[in-house]
């Protein structure tokens, strides 16, 4: 079972909460995906004004662990604040950081994120920081106390699946007894798979979820994917061959003449 700070957990996705048709789907799509984490931004529900209350009222009533996020800062001390007010709001100190550096890909400013974990890790929390697969940001970030790391594999919402897998693979050998969780850019349950079949524990998805035909049919998809991603990669797989090898072996054939 997958376990983050000390908290066990049954399912291997996380699930966002963002850009649904409506509250009923939302929900609908929490329960049918089987996720026990759903993702919540403080900033974009609160900016609802009186909706943001009827909002948080319908995630305490599905009954999944709320991990709050700093989406939409820019800047260290925007991070932290939200973080702080999250707190507030949610009782729990899991955040799921995000320092955004960079408009357009939304990549994470990783040098600010780092200052922020380092802040907020000192203040009681416990940090999901969302990065790169860059080794070195990852080792700082761990040095600040993380003890999850979130390394994207495309720019948020592009749906582009792993751009760089020999970088997540690398991230995986490097990092053996760090929980790793896929953040950003999958798009299909395909691109799910292959990321657990590298040995990572799991994924947190929103736009391919949200914005698909029918979200609920989705997020199960994207369930039964992680899974069978996460079964295969502990069964053992082959490795990829250079020539045919037959499944039926030549020796001991009849030979007819």
């Amino acid at each position: 079972m997958l376990e983050l700070y000390g908290t066990p957990v049954s399912s291997r996705l996380l699930l966002g909460t963002a850009r649904y048709p409506s509250p009923a789907v939302l929900a609908q799509a929490v329960r049918r995906s089987g996720t026990k984490i759903v993702t919540v931004s403080l900033r974009r529900e609160t900016a609802g004004g009186r909706n943001g209350g009827a909002f948080f009222e319908l995630i305490r009533e599905l009954g999944v662990r709320v991990l709050p996020n700093t989406a939409g800062c820019h800047s260290v001390s925007e991070a932290v604040l939200t973080a702080k007010m999250a707190r507030e709001v949610f009782s729990t100190n899991w955040i799921k950081l995000e320092v955004i550096g960079h408009h357009d890909t939304l990549q994470p400013d990783v040098f600010g994120l780092v200052e922020a974990a380092r802040i907020l890790v000192g203040e009681g929390f416990e940090v999901f920081p969302y990065t790169t697969d860059d080794l070195v940001v990852a080792e700082r970030l761990l040095d600040a106390g993380c003890e999850v790391l979130m390394p994207w594999c495309a720019p948020i919402g592009s749906a582009m699946g792993p751009q760089n897998l020999s970088a997540l693979r690398a991230m995986r050998a490097h990092f053996p007894d760090v929980p790793l969780i896929v953040d950003a850019g999958i798009g299909r349950p395909s691109h799910a798979a292959t990321v657990m079949e590298l040995g990572y524990d799991a994924v947190l998805l929103n736009t391919a979820v949200a914005g698909a035909a029918d979200p609920s049919a989705m997020a199960e998809a994207f369930a039964k994917a992680i899974e069978a991603g996460h079964a295969a990669c502990h069964a053992g797989m082959l490795g990829p061959r250079d020539m045919a090898v037959p499944s039926t072996p030549v020796i001991g054939k009849a030979v007819f003449s």
